[in-house]
Order: C-alpha cells, then sequence, then structure tokens
C-alpha cells in the first residue's frame, strides 16, 4: 500500500515486486527527494576510476538560448548544437531522447528537465557527458509541478552503473545552494563549474567498476 500511495514505480510479477534503480532515482529527484550519491556499493578494487558530474560536463558543454517553441524543437536544437563526438548520429540520438520522453516526462520541477540516454546505443565513447542547455524561451515539459521548463541537463552515460551515478549526483548537487543559484541565474560557464565542484567537494566519489543492476526484486 505504501507503494501505490506514494506512487513508486514498480513492476508487479506474481506475488513479487520489482524496482528499477534508473526510474527510482528519476522518481525521487522529481518529488524533492535527498538521494545519497552514491546508490550503488563500492567496488573492492583499488584501480576503478572515480568520476565527477564536473569531469562529464568538461565533456560536454553548456549552452544558452537555445530556441524551440516546444519540446520536440527544443530538445532538435540541442542534439545539433552540443557538443559530440565526429561521425555521430545526431538524427538517431534526437530519436532515442524523443523515445524517452514518451514513455514520461524527464522535468523534474523548478523549471529543470534530465533528458537522458545511455550511449553505447548511439556513441562509441566509454565517458559520460553531460550537457547543460539554458532555453531562450520556457516551454512545457509536463513537469510534475507544472511548471514550465528553463534549463535542461542532457545526460549520456555508457552503462546503467554510470547513469544511475549522474543521475543521483545531478540530484545530490542540485540540494546545493550555490550551484543551485548559479543555473536559476543562468551564470557564466565558469561560475557554474566553479560551484559545481565545490558542490561536490562536499562528497566522496565512488567507483564504478562493479557489475551492473537494472532491476531490484521485493
Amino acid at each position: 500500500r505504501l507503494i501505490t500511495q506514494n506512487g513508486v514505480p514498480y513492476y508487479k510479477i506474481g506475488e513479487e515486486y520489482q524496482f528499477n534503480h534508473v526510474e527510482l532515482i528519476e522518481w525521487a529527484t522529481r518529488l524533492g527527494i535527498k538521494v545519497s550519491d552514491q546508490p550503488l556499493p563500492q567496488s573492492d578494487s583499488n584501480n576503478s576510476p572515480t568520476l565527477n558530474f564536473s569531469d562529464a560536463l568538461e565533456a560536454g558543454s553548456i549552452l544558452y538560448d537555445v530556441e524551440g517553441k516546444d519540446k520536440s524543437s527544443v530538445l532538435r536544437n540541442i542534439v545539433y548544437s552540443m557538443q559530440l563526438p565526429v561521425n555521430t548520429d545526431r538524427e538517431y540520438l534526437l530519436e532515442i531522447l524523443e523515445s524517452r520522453e514518451k514513455l514520461g516526462s524527464t522535468g523534474i520541477g523548478d523549471g529543470i528537465a534530465i533528458p537522458h540516454v545511455r550511449n553505447p546505443v548511439v556513441l562509441r565513447k566509454a565517458d559520460p557527458l553531460v550537457t547543460i542547455c539554458f532555453l531562450k524561451n520556457p516551454i512545457d515539459f509536463n513537469s510534475l509541478d507544472s511548471k514550465p521548463v528553463k534549463v535542461l541537463f542532457l545526460l549520456i552515460s555508457p552503462n546503467i552503473r554510470m547513469h544511475l551515478y549522474f543521475l543521483s549526483r545531478l540530484s545530490f548537487v542540485l540540494q546545493n545552494k550555490d550551484f543551485k543559484e548559479a543555473i536559476q541565474e543562468r551564470a557564466n560557464p565558469d561560475r557554474i563549474k566553479h560551484s559545481l565542484i565545490k558542490a561536490e567537494s562536499l562528497s566522496t566519489s565512488i567507483n564504478i567498476d562493479t557489475p551492473e543492476q537494472e532491476t531490484t526484486t521485493a
């Protein structure tokens, strides 16, 4: 009953309830529920790489005054403006993003949306990529709070585990006052990156070299 009352995303197979990690983090982020930046146990490996959200943003870009009159046109303009590896099939990337939106809006409230894909589908790239996009005009994104979206964080991750990590990482840094203000004020790239690094310094990077998991059975 607690699951259905709170709108927790789940799947019921027989008498068992199953939960998708990605959907749970998206659900928590939309409701403003504080999410740990360490969603999965650490690996015992001492040689596992660690990644920060700021590293992924450095690999991506920050776009200002992105035009578009609706969700579809905004996503198209972002895909064709963002920094991507040479020979990336941008049209296919756009199709994947639009398909994800049809499953449910990625608008999390407070004028923010987080469209995302796992990049092996569209990119030959092992590292995650984040692009921050400030829209010229707010658009309806069917967000939970019904507020129009002004800024998008587009996430492209190479696997489920890293995808979970960066979703929770984004949720974590958006709880930081300085970073949230920098985003709301459409600050310059230097201020955004500085406030992001400062926000991340309050937590510990996790290792990502562990088996992927998409569902948990209750």
